[in-house]
């Protein structure tokens, strides 16, 4: 395979890689474990809406890799069929994947320190350790000794790099509808209020309601609530709500909010 060649299916390799990482970490992390947010140790940041809203910026960032990463694959889809571009291909995957995990945890963990794997723990550096060790330096060094081992070898036959370039843009295509897959048993209505309300008219027109509060950020700008009435929501934008969602499929990642 050309030097060129090569080059751009490791680019495309790299990013896809890349961008499942910070995947990985959005929906496991953000969504279904809920350990924290991209920002959970900013203290200037306690409003549940910019946390959600940089959680957001964060997936977008990781869906223009992703697009990048699949436009280079297409461009070299021609030498895709070579011997070596499956091994490859899954090499710089894996690297790409084991890179964001190093990258997060040495710049967001310990550099800026914006958050933790397990904030909550009793002692988050081991659980950043180990996070940093399993899903970062060891995917990181297989997928480099894998290619050191295609370089050697010259890489094997079959369909060369097909199963790898369909099975990786695959995934890059499915993580982003996973990411908006709503909790299950979400029965909850999110009510947002505009920044201008104080969390006390908040309160006091959800009370009016006889709304069952559920959770509240402690900006007291986002409240989940449980309201029997359901011609109340409109009642809600009369008092200062500016989005009532009553469905958890439009929540997005607010629906994964532990009431």
């Amino acid at each position: 395979m050309a030097t060129g060649s090569t080059s751009s299916l490791r680019c495309a390799g790299l990013m896809l890689g890349f961008a499942l990482g910070g995947f990985f970490d959005g929906i496991l992390l953000h969504q279904i474990l809920q350990w924290h947010h991209l920002l959970s140790n900013v203290d200037a940041v306690r409003d549940m809406r910019t946390q959600v809203l940089f959680d957001g910026l964060f997936h977008l960032l990781m869906y223009v890799i992703a697009v990048i990463a699949l436009i280079k694959l297409w461009r070299a889809r021609r030498d895709v069929v070579q011997p070596t571009a499956g091994q490859c291909l899954w090499a710089c995957a894996l690297l790409g994947f084991g890179a964001w995990h190093i990258i997060d945890g040495l710049l967001s963990h310990w550099i800026l320190g914006i958050h933790r794997i397990k904030g909550d723990a009793a002692s988050p550096l081991a659980w950043d350790v180990a996070w940093l060790v399993f899903f970062g330096i060891v995917p990181a060094l297989i997928g480099w000794m894998q290619l050191r081992k295609s370089r050697r070898s010259g890489g094997g036959g079959g369909d060369g790099g097909g199963t790898a370039a369909v099975t990786l843009s695959l995934s890059v295509l499915l993580a982003g509808p996973i990411s908006m897959v709503p909790a299950s048993d979400s029965t909850q209505v999110v009510v947002v209020f505009a920044p201008g309300v104080s969390a006390g008219d908040a309160f006091s027109t959800l009370a009016k309601l006889d709304a069952r509060i559920l959770w509240t950020d402690p900006a007291g700008g986002v409240w989940a609530v449980k309201l029997e009435d359901p011609d109340s929501t409109r009642q809600l934008f009369r008092h200062g709500a500016v989005w009532v969602s009553t469905t958890s499929i439009s929540l997005g990642c607010l629906s994964w909010t532990n009431a």
